[in-house]
């Protein structure tokens, strides 16, 4: 699990690399805690740590699965069920939850690698946030995955430190500690 990605030659495995780095810090804030304290909300704000990465999960597999490679979504969202991508609802258990972003970063990694290049343009989703009628490259939604985990990540830190006192850096000396993580 580094934290400093490694001078890579090929752009596209760097950019997977980065945004593996980014879900790694996200899954060291989550690592070891129970339901009540990923679903705690230790600040004013609402995110909490399992909420976070749900949206990640999610988030990550409409930017790839459906907007890059054009498959049909694996969760559907609403603009009246867009909130619920960030909380851990009933039935719902971190476990899961972090095994459906390992299959997320598979199939990123398989659409990603599987492109003939990284200029390859698509339409963006109406959405309120995103322009009308714009398209993007695969690398701009790369970097955009990048942008979007690591605000996340940091946001999963803050959190994680408010809950139990556990830093970022705590988290990552213990992590490499134990083999074969």
């Amino acid at each position: 699990m580094p934290t400093v990605v490694s001078a890579e030659s090929d752009e596209r495995e760097a950019l997977l690399n980065f945004v593996e780095a980014q879900r790694a810090a996200v899954r060291r804030a989550v690592g070891g805690l129970s339901r009540e304290q990923l679903t705690a909300r230790p600040t004013v704000s609402e995110l909490t740590l399992g909420g976070i990465v749900k949206h990640l999960a999610e988030v990550e597999s409409n930017w790839t699965r459906v907007i890059l490679a054009g498959r049909e979504p694996l969760v559907e969202r609403s603009m009246e069920t867009w909130g619920d991508s960030f909380k851990l609802l009933d039935g719902e258990e971190i476990a899961g939850v972090l095994k459906f972003w390992d299959e997320v970063a598979a199939e990123t990694t398989e659409i990603v690698n599987g492109l003939p290049d990284l200029e390859v343009t698509v339409p963006l989703p109406d959405r309120p946030w995103n322009p009308k009628g714009a398209h993007r490259s695969a690398r701009w939604i790369m970097l955009h995955l990048i942008e979007e985990i690591g605000r996340h990540a940091g946001h999963a830190d803050f959190l994680r430190e408010a809950t139990d006192g556990a830093t970022a850096f705590s988290l990552l000396g213990a992590a490499q500690l134990r083999p074969n993580d």
